[in-house]
């Protein structure tokens, strides 16, 4: 049997991206796999070959792992191969003005970003330098010059594309947390550069204060998402670095440590300006060892601040060791910040009120009640005890007319408790039910974006009654669409950690379900796609 290398590499990254017991068991064994497939191809896993097709097949390797099919099948495209292979062959890595134009054309059609091209060019430059005398490499300036002309407007382009929806989303509905903001602006004007770190609870606000930073400050920034599976030293490294690039235009970069980075960046910037490079979410990050997280610097030049993220941690977890750098905490738990947390509160209610869209509805809630609106205001924003997660879900359920049934001292109690009366409502304690947990199980064991295909045959049950499931529960999801299939995800990580701690989710009773057993399912869902590979048969063959 004839069996392209390019298309099992990207079968072999299917097979490995989809669904493993958790990112980081994922980034554990991707190694692994990637050395299997490369040896099934009689290919050198220690020095790729210098053939064109070889360094390919490698640099989609190296460039594709947890990429979505569509991108990759971009990358696959002849007239896309057809521009890299004549560069490789003229032993010039940089592409020239008509190859250039082809690109951009065919990414324009695919929809793909000009970003994952750019990324694509790094890493095939990468392998190719391997793989051929180090003489005969020039440098890929002539494209990085085209990418750059052919990016948004500077105002446009502040945020980087993975995140710019969810910096939109964030910052749509943002109010308050002035006194966040002016204490990190009176920290800056006393130090000139430093680490300063937001603390606070699950659904505190945390990732909206990180969004509105972006805004204000004009900031680079990283979002840890566990729940899909972004949150790694090496994925922050490469958005920060590309995203460093971008803003200074930085020369010769593309393999440069964070201090390496910061160190140019502070030549580059101007007379009275600093840089904020704004983190979230650092509870989240998948690493080991006990070096600071996401390998952030022990010193920093001057002009230079960051903005963390995090939840509540134990001393021995802080994990961000600093030399003479100015450090300061601010935790919004603090009793200190009690008044200004529940105005916050209080604004965010009544803003959702005053919507266009989902006002109406509230109102009418609130007047069939006969209840002051004030007396709403006060009565929600005690219930919610200063979280907005709370009120995020809450406030929108009873837009949609959940809670019809409900008088106001009969809406739920804190974020947990909203929680637990969904899944009351949903009757998921009941043995029929039970068996569809596992379902919201795997979403969170599989700790990334996943299709709705996937999980059922992980699950073993039919596609119609996954979906359904999912369109039940899609407020706690988050729902995007990839080459014209849905993937879906936790929202937000405290839901993922009351499903972990849900009693009725551990095997106390015959039909209960335990999180062992949604690893074996999963498991045996990889293992099923890696004997499937070995015999040449695609995933969906």
């Amino acid at each position: 049997m004839n069996i392209d290398p390019v298309s099992t590499v990207v079968n072999a990254i299917k097979a490995v991206a989809p669904a493993t017991v958790s990112f980081g068991i994922q980034q554990a064994q991707r190694n692994e796999y990637i050395i299997k497939i490369l040896k099934s191809l009689n290919l050198d896993s220690i020095q790729s070959p210098k053939d064109f097709e070889g360094v390919y097949v490698y640099a989609l390797v190296e460039y594709g792992v947890f990429k979505a099919d569509y991108i990759l099948n971009f990358f696959r495209n002849k007239e896309i191969k057809k521009a890299f292979a004549k560069a490789f062959a003229a032993k010039a890595l940089a592409i020239n003005n008509e190859e250039w134009n082809i690109l951009k054309d065919e990414a324009q059609k695919a929809k793909i970003d000009l970003a994952e091209v750019q990324e694509f060019h790094r890493v095939f430059v990468s392998v190719a330098k391997r793989s051929i005398n180090p003489g005969e490499v020039i440098t890929n300036v002539q494209l990085q010059e085209r990418l750059k002309k052919s990016t948004e407007s500077p105002e446009q382009s502040l945020y980087p594309d993975e995140f710019k929806a969810l910096i939109e989303e964030k910052t749509k509905v943002f109010c308050g947390r002035v006194f966040v903001f002016k204490e990190f602006d009176n920290f800056r004007k006393k130090h000139s550069k430093g680490y300063f770190t937001v603390i606070g609870d699950a659904g505190m606000g945390k990732s909206a204060i990180a969004a509105q930073s972006v805004s204000n400050y004009k900031a680079i920034c990283y979002f840890n998402i566990r729940a899909e599976g972004r949150n790694t030293p090496d994925q922050f490294l490469q958005s920060i670095r590309q995203q460093l690039i971008n803003r200074y235009q930085l020369e010769n970069a593309e393999n440069d440590n964070l201090p390496t980075l910061l160190t140019k960046v502070n030549k580059k910037i101007a007379d009275g300006e600093t840089l904020v490079i704004v983190v979230d979410a650092l509870d989240e990050v998948e690493q080991s060892g006990s070096g600071n997280l996401l390998s952030l610097p022990k010193n920093l030049p001057e002009r230079i601040y960051f903005l963390l993220t995090r939840r509540r941690y134990a001393q021995n977890d802080k994990r961000l060791l600093t030399e003479e750098v100015p450090e300061q905490q601010l935790d919004l738990t603090a009793n200190e910040y009690r008044v200004w947390n529940r105005n916050d509160v209080r604004e965010y209610i009544k803003k959702f009120i005053n919507d266009e869209v989902e006002g109406h509805n509230l109102k009418a809630w609130i007047q069939q009640r006969n209840i002051e609106q004030l007396d709403f205001v006060e009565q929600v924003a005690r219930k919610s005890e200063n979280n907005f997660m709370y009120l995020y879900y809450v406030l929108q359920s009873i837009a949609k007319g959940d809670y019809q049934d409900l008088s106001l001292e009969e809406l739920p109690e804190k974020l947990q408790g909203y929680y637990e009366q969904h899944w009351k409502q949903m009757e998921m304690d009941t043995p029929d039910k039970r068996t569809n947990a596992i379902i919201l199980c795997v979403l969170v064991e599989v700790g990334k974006p996943i299709s709705c295909e996937s999980i059922a045959r992980i699950t073993k049950r039919e596609e119609y009654d996954v979906l359904e499931l999912l369109n039940k529960w899609l407020e706690f999801l988050r729902k995007q669409k990839e080459n014209q299939e849905d993937y879906y995800s936790i929202y937000h990580q405290s839901f993922a950690d009351f499903l972990r701690n849900q009693p009725t989710l551990k095997r106390e009773k015959k039909n209960n379900i335990d999180w062992p057993e949604v690893q074996l399912l999963i498991s045996d869902y990889n293992d099923q796609l890696w004997k499937s590979l070995k015999s040449g048969k695609g995933e969906n063959e």
